[in-house]
């Protein structure tokens, strides 16, 4: 599959957010909301970082407050803009509640027993925007709809078990398109006219019955053409309930037994060009959906992701703050060896560039080391999350 510059760099956009992310929900759980630098130091290792964290944080000093106490230790803790923001965030998950619970319902309905394992689930509750105690926060509240059961006894195999199936919620993003049109369901293609052979495949694909994800798959025979329709319809209607319309492909793979998918399901999803855009970035096979992007940008933002898209911007204020004034620093140094300055409009340009490679040594996970780079870059984007 050719690479599409737009995909590949909403790809990577999130990047550091969901390092600074992560470091955001180890403080909220720390005693009066404050860490010890010496503390997020140990936690650096699980988030495969490298280098002093005080240098990590200081980068982003419009997220993160670093102050030395009488005891001579730093602490952090987050600015009062960054907890405007986790204040607004918990507001929106309140308000979106209804929508978390129709989208647990559906990917239940999708499964095949109508259940899904809570172990499983927990890897992409980021992905749906679902709240981390999404079990003991949502769950108790809709007893007619959910209950946890565990039929092995194994602490392992505690799943998730719809109680009743809403008729109403069994339409599919297709399906839903299609109505609104008032045409057939089916599939759109987001490929430019130039991929000739792509076009006919896909419109030959196209041709067949749309067959709802939805739909009991046990009457369908593996391998045939009728299953290869539903599995596609399946990941697209999985990614159309996404906060950010993409998921890694491993992941989701834990799911064949629910869901019904075939073994190599990278396969599958690249002979769809058309309808899917497969990318090993970071050495992660992902899976975005076209439609759901215009170039880089999303096309329709859930409020929780006009959240956090803030929490980015609050991050690139801090970071271009460091910047600027670690530039001046780097300046004054200059000057006081006798050295010319250089460029000013090189150094304008060098400036506004985040910085990758710092001198202070808090590298990211070892980069130049593949096999940490491989290592670090799948933390990041397995763990979901727009």
């Amino acid at each position: 599959m050719k690479k599409d510059p737009d995909l590949e760099a909403a790809l990577s956009r999130n990047r550091r957010w969901i390092v600074n992310n992560q470091i955001k929900n180890i403080i909220l759980r720390c005693p009066n909301q404050v860490a010890s630098v010496r503390y997020l130091q140990k936690k650096f290792k699980t988030l495969d970082l490298q280098g002093k964290s005080i240098n990590w944080l200081k980068k982003y000093p419009c997220c993160f407050e670093v102050f030395l106490e009488d005891d001579h230790e730093h602490y952090c803790r987050l600015t009062k803009r960054m907890m405007s923001l986790v204040e607004e965030e918990e507001i929106v998950k309140d308000m979106q509640e209804p929508v978390f619970v129709e989208r647990l319902a559906r990917l239940l309905m999708m499964s095949r027993n109508q259940r899904l394992n809570v172990v499983k689930l927990n890897e992409f509750k980021r992905n749906f925007g679902f709240p981390d105690d999404y079990i003991i926060r949502i769950l108790p509240k809709y007893p007619d709809a959910f209950r946890i059961v565990n039929y092995s006894g194994r602490k392992s195999s505690m799943e998730i078990e719809l109680v009743s199936r809403n008729a109403e919620l069994a339409v599919s993003a297709v399906e839903a398109l299609a109505q609104k049109k008032g045409s057939e369901p089916c599939f759109s293609c987001c490929l430019p006219s130039t991929w000739i052979k792509s076009l006919e495949r896909f419109n030959e694909f196209n041709g067949t019955n749309y067959i709802s994800p939805y739909s009991d798959p046990r009457d369908l025979e593996e391998g045939s053409k009728e299953m290869e329709k539903r599995t596609i319809g399946l990941v697209h209607e999985l990614l159309s309930l996404t906060l950010w319309k993409k998921m890694s492909i491993m992941k989701l793979g834990h799911f064949k037994r629910e869901f019904c998918l075939p073994e190599k399901l990278n396969v599958l999803l690249l002979k769809h060009p058309g309808i899917f855009y497969v990318s090993n970035k970071y050495q992660v096979y992902t899976v975005l959906l076209r439609e759901g992007y215009n170039g880089s940008e999303l096309i329709e933002k859930d409020p929780l992701v006009v959240v956090k898209d803030k929490f980015g911007e609050l991050m690139k204020e801090g970071l271009h703050e460091y910047n600027q004034r670690r530039h001046f620093v780097n300046l004054e140094k200059k000057k006081k060896k006798g050295i010319v300055p250089v460029n000013p409009d090189k150094t304008k340009k060098g400036n506004t560039e985040i910085a990758e490679q710092d001198d202070s040594g808090d590298k990211l996970g070892g980069l130049f080391n593949p096999e940490e780079r491989k290592r670090f870059y799948r933390v990041l984007f397995d763990d979901g999350a727009p």
